[in-house]
């Protein structure tokens, strides 16, 4: 007949093998489901930039002839576009140094 210690050390290698592929089935299930989460982000992802990039197509050109008068204007008054330029930059350092 065994002896105590020797069931009880078929009974811990038993348990060890179970534990053992039940862990192997948890990572193989995590490993799933964590490529499931990441494809549906990519695809989110790729959803949202198709969409962006749908708006802002229709709009380009407005916005390209709309920055062309802005340049236009610039070029016309460049110390006025300085000082609006400076008034910005200062209001960007007030804004960031008021936050410390």
């Amino acid at each position: 007949m065994a002896s105590f210690s020797d069931m009880t050390d078929l009974d811990l290698d038993r348990q060890i093998s179970s534990l053992s592929r039940e862990l192997a089935a948890l990572k193989k299930a995590a490993a799933k489901r964590g490529g499931a989460y990441y494809e549906e982000g990519r695809q989110a992802a790729q959803d949202a930039y198709s969409d962006l990039a749908g708006r802002i197509g229709e709009h380009l050109p407005a916005l390209r002839s709309h920055a062309r008068a802005i340049e236009g204007t610039a070029r016309r008054h460049p110390a006025t576009t300085a000082a609006i330029g400076l008034a910005v930059v200062g209001l960007l350092a007030a804004t960031l140094l008021s936050r410390r």
